[in-house]
């Protein structure tokens, strides 16, 4: 997974921007510094020819007005990738790691990852549809850290569910029975934004998941 401090697309372009912006005034310093040594050292009985020296203060200008237009490019990529970040826009298709235990059904599957504080004896895994009802049981990794859960949605009894949100629950315990401190993050696809409440809301599937709570974001 990638990092949420942003995405592929728009850190390449900031990248790119800057790396313009840097090359075109490395340009205009050389081109300034060749220019003001050749008027230092011109020969007072040959100087330079004003036709050439016109024709360099145009090239000069021209390297100024590049310089100015990157700066503004720069601009223009931090504000646009700062709007879009804030607005929810540059996740839509992307998908998130996110704080939560409720996951959408998408393309054939639920998706979570659960941490263990420590090594557990037992894990037992539980998914429940939106009436709280379980519909799966498992048995989950014991050992300490970060662990994918993928349910395909199989139920218990044999049916097979294709659509809805479900909650999953980690139960686990050490070998005396003292119950190992657990987190569980959704995975999913966004769909779409919802900024109706003031605050921009991912959907992800039909799960609201705010932007705040994404740990983490990839293609």
């Amino acid at each position: 997974m990638t990092s949420v401090t942003s995405t592929t697309s728009t850190t390449s372009t900031s990248t790119s921007t800057a790396t313009a912006a840097s090359s075109a005034s490395a340009s205009y310093n050389t081109f300034l510094t060749l220019l003001t040594t050749q008027l230092q050292n011109q020969d007072p009985l040959n100087p330079t020819n004003t036709d050439t020296f016109t024709s360099e203060m145009i090239q000069l200008s021209g390297v100024e007005q590049e310089l100015a237009i990157e700066g503004q490019l720069e601009t223009i990529s931090t504000n646009l990738n700062t709007m879009t970040a804030s607005n929810g826009l540059g996740y839509i298709g992307k998908t998130v790691t996110a704080s939560g235990s409720t996951a959408p059904m998408q393309s054939g599957s639920a998706k979570w990852t659960y941490t263990l504080d420590s090594a557990a004896s037992t894990v037992t895994l539980t998914v429940k549809d939106k009436d709280g009802t379980t519909v799966y049981s498992t048995t989950g990794d014991t050992t300490s850290g970060t662990h994918s859960f993928t349910w395909d949605g199989t139920t218990t009894d044999g049916a097979t569910e294709t659509s809805g949100d479900y909650t999953l629950s980690v139960a686990a315990k050490t070998a005396n029975g003292t119950t190992v401190t657990t987190s569980t993050d959704l995975v999913g696809t966004v769909t779409g934004i919802d900024s109706s409440s003031g605050s921009t809301v991912l959907k992800v599937g039909d799960v609201d998941v705010s932007i705040s709570n994404v740990d983490s974001i990839s293609s």
